[in-house]
């Protein structure tokens, strides 16, 4: 039997960290499997317990693992995960400056795509690579590990082998999700809320996996091998009420890239968290076409506690829109945000800025067509061409920044051809300020209730985090403070 330790790396952005904390559904699921065979295993999650690299030193060092293993991790589906990669492989050095017989592991869409650049860079003292879907190959990795088998024979690993740098194949999907149990139990839960009114304890949840859409900057398609599968409703549902009766859970996060995809399927599980009357509240991402879809059962979302729904609008402009491949319509947007608003549910959209092509006109052209789309919670990503997505490739000329922390779509990656990157990071102020100036004005005039105080607080957690990561000024900034004294 083995002592695993799994960690979080201590890695903190502006982004969806605002306004909760989230249990690291993806290490959850891997100590499930670690225990699952008869090992030993623990979760030291270091990105929400705000712990340094000197605090995770101090576990391994009194925990004494037999394999420590880290992934590019944040609290999303994986879009950014890329930017914790150089603090996972200082996680992997400490735990080879503590013990060098310790077992390193590595994994995540990163790792998995970009094995071979991390290999091959000798400071880093990863023994193996885990890609694609972990669980299982972790589970054979740790049994040969143990002395049943070659560990270079388990497929989906990547390793050195002298100056070479070996791949032992994929391995087969797992074909039952629900097999699946996340080590639950070896979570703090205290750790994990939703910082939003009305507040509570957040847990994440994953109903499906994989995704079959070709956006152009995201590995969703890539990582799962354009393979979704699903989880039985039932079993998912159990798992929501296990979690409310033993962790206090109120709020869940549904973490799949795409939730919504088998209509029937998804219409069971709103039944059913109806039929049961969980009495949580659920927030969900999805796609602009499902809510269309949905249209006449957007009242079950409601019912079924879904109150926050993220969509990716991205653009308004078609040639743009037509480079992501998000394969959806501005004018799609626009009636998915109406049928939302119509259902009481709240709304977030997001709006990259930052393309090769953007100047300051295509900038306002932005900000207009969110105050036209009207969402509750408008977010304004700055494109980041992660180096394994197939927008790298159309930007590759424009990429000037290597740095992989910064890959975390607030700081600029690339240069647009007619704007500089600081000023693209001065429009990213202009954003936001622009369309919650507009927005704080909807706020004051709201009938006081749920809504209201829901946006209030984000919008406070968001101004907040936002003053200390940049500096606004001019007449939005002052608009924006008239409103929140008026809302006070």
């Amino acid at each position: 039997m083995s002592k695993v330790l799994f960690i979080t790396a201590p890695y903190h952005c502006w982004g969806v960290q605002v306004v909760g904390t989230w249990p690291p559904l993806h290490l959850a699921y891997l100590a499930g499997a670690a225990c699952d065979t008869g090992h030993e295993a623990r979760i030291f999650d270091a990105m929400n317990k705000r712990l340094s690299f000197d605090d995770i030193r101090r576990e391994i060092e009194e925990y004494r693992p037999d394999v420590v293993m880290t992934l590019d991790y944040l609290p999303v589906t994986g879009a950014i995960s890329t930017a914790t990669v150089p603090y996972a492989l200082r996680i992997i050095n400490i735990a080879k400056d503590v013990c060098g017989q310790i077992v390193t592991l590595l994994g995540g869409p990163h790792p998995t795509f970009m094995y071979e650049e991390i290999l091959e860079d000798r400071d880093n003292r990863v023994d193996y690579i885990v890609t694609g879907e972990p669980e299982q190959t972790l589970k054979k990795l740790l049994a040969a590990l143990g002395g049943a088998g070659d560990p270079k024979a388990v497929k989906g690993v990547a390793y050195r082998e002298g100056e070479r740098i070996l791949y032992t194949g994929r391995q087969p999907h797992i074909e039952d999700l629900d097999t699946l149990r996340p080590a639950w139990h070896l979570l703090d839960w205290e750790d994990y809320n939703y910082l939003v009114a009305p507040y509570g304890r957040m847990a994440s949840i994953l109903t499906s996996r994989g995704c079959d859409m070709e956006c152009a900057f995201c590995s969703q398609r890539m990582f799962w091998r354009e393979d979704w599968r699903c989880r039985k409703p039932e079993q998912v549902v159990e798992e929501m009420e296990h979690l409310i009766g033993s962790y206090g859970v109120s709020f869940f996060t549904l973490i799949d890239a795409y939730p919504t995809k088998h209509r029937e399927r998804w219409e069971l599980f709103l039944d059913l968290v109806i039929e049961r009357k969980l009495g949580v509240h659920l927030l969900i991402e999805t796609r602009v076409e499902d809510i269309i879809r949905d249209a006449d059962i957007l009242h079950k979302y409601r019912e079924a506690g879904i109150i926050h729904v993220y969509l990716g609008a991205e653009s308004a402009d078609k040639d743009v829109l037509g480079s992501l491949n998000k394969g959806t319509s501005f004018e799609q947007n626009k009636r998915a945000l109406d049928l939302l608003r119509e259902a009481q549910i709240i709304t977030e959209a997001s709006f990259m800025i930052g393309f090769p092509s953007e100047t300051w006109d295509s900038i306002d052209n932005t900000i207009a067509s969110a105050i036209y789309l009207n969402p509750d919670i408008a977010v304004f990503p700055v494109v980041t061409p992660m180096p394994f997505t197939p927008i790298h490739a159309q930007m590759k000329d424009r990429i000037r920044v290597f740095d992989y922390s910064k890959y975390n779509l607030v700081c600029p990656i690339i240069e647009p051809y007619q704007m500089t990157m600081a000023e693209i990071t001065q429009a990213l102020g202009k954003c936001y300020m622009s369309f919650y100036g507009n927005k704080m004005q909807e706020i004051v005039e709201m009938e006081d209730g749920f809504k209201r105080k829901y946006l209030l607080s984000a919008f406070m957690l968001m101004m907040k985090d936002h003053g200390e990561n940049f500096d606004f000024e001019g007449a939005d900034m002052e608009r924006m403070k008239e409103h929140m004294k008026k809302v006070a």
